[in-house]
């Protein structure tokens, strides 16, 4: 593991590959389904790095790093909104980004990978259930 800085490769070694250790971020759009049975796309952005001293871990061991942290983000998301209302949903998208970043902190340390944060950046639900919900604001107000 060579860090920055001039280097000298001789012709009978190889560079294996590079890696950034600045923090870099995935964006996610995971579709999934709520306690009251309402489909939202919730849009989870996750802020990552390479652990300077696990370089080796995070080149070697994974085979495709992004596609295994969105498979993580994809599973936890899954696991934890359909527990959740509707109107929840949006109450709790700190508890719901905790959750993300618990996971893929555990998962992704072994591998040399640490996160930063989890941001739950958008939660949309269906246009028909955004116009249903609209309607009855709507209706309440008028009646008042």
């Amino acid at each position: 593991v060579l860090h920055a800085g001039i280097h000298l490769v001789l012709p009978w070694q190889s560079v294996a590959g590079k890696l950034s250790l600045k923090v870099q971020e995935l964006q996610v759009n995971v579709e999934t389904k709520t306690k009251d049975d309402v489909f939202v796309k919730v849009l989870i952005a996750v802020q990552y790095f390479v652990i300077p001293e696990r370089v080796k871990e995070a080149f070697y061991e994974l085979a495709d790093p992004i596609q295994q942290i969105e498979s993580y983000i994809f599973d936890e998301v899954r696991s934890t909104v359909p527990r959740m209302p509707l109107d929840d949903v949006f109450q709790n998208k700190d508890e719901i980004a905790n959750a993300v970043r618990e996971n893929l902190q555990e998962t992704m340390g072994q591998y040399g990978y640490g996160i930063v944060r989890a941001l739950v950046n958008d939660i949309d639900p269906d246009a028909k259930v955004k116009a249903a919900m609209n309607e009855i604001n709507a209706a309440t107000r008028l009646r008042k």
